[in-house]
């Protein structure tokens, strides 16, 4: 099995946390923009892309634990 270290972030919390956030933040995100008065789809395309947030800030996170040992 491959270990890319993401269990170690946020002292073992963050697989947990990732399921969480991926699953209400394109909700919150989608709630956000419908409110705001966005179109459907301009709605629906940003809480799309605001999946891909998570996994960045994951990523610089490991780059970041990774560079300080």
């Amino acid at each position: 099995m491959i270990d890319d270290g993401s269990e170690e972030l946020f002292e073992g919390f963050w697989p947990i946390i990732r399921r969480v956030v991926i699953i209400l933040l394109p909700i919150w995100v989608y709630i956000l923009c419908w409110s705001a008065g966005l179109h459907l789809i301009v709605s629906s395309i940003l809480s799309g892309i605001s999946v891909s947030l998570v996994i960045i800030f994951e990523k610089l996170r490991l780059k970041h634990q990774s560079e300080s040992k």
